[in-house]
């Protein structure tokens, strides 16, 4: 894990998941969040929980430039945020999966 990690990411890996908002994402705050939320997925709205990004995550792979870029693209994520919440997610399936 890096040094330099956010209280938010090292509150988001201390425990299970479970339906905790996205918005609990290290890098995701509540614009970005909003912008998840409105995603559409199989023709559904809602990226609206850490689990359903975790998807995403695992979708990818667990790659980080695809992670990365996929933020990026899809909700404007800033390279700073996009990385945080991509180390946010590796580092609990490092603890968790």
């Amino acid at each position: 894990m890096p040094q330099t990690t956010s209280i938010k990411h090292r509150n988001f890996i201390a425990e299970p998941m479970g339906d905790k908002p996205v918005t609990e994402l290290a890098g995701i705050g509540p614009t970005l969040g909003k912008r998840l939320n409105e995603l559409e997925i199989d023709g559904t709205i809602g990226f609206d929980k850490a689990y359903v990004v975790l998807g995403q995550f695992l979708l990818l792979k667990k790659i980080d430039f695809l992670f990365v870029d996929w933020l990026q693209d899809q909700i404007k994520a800033n390279p700073s945020q996009a990385k945080a919440c991509y180390q946010c997610l590796k580092d609990w399936c490092d603890e968790f999966l």
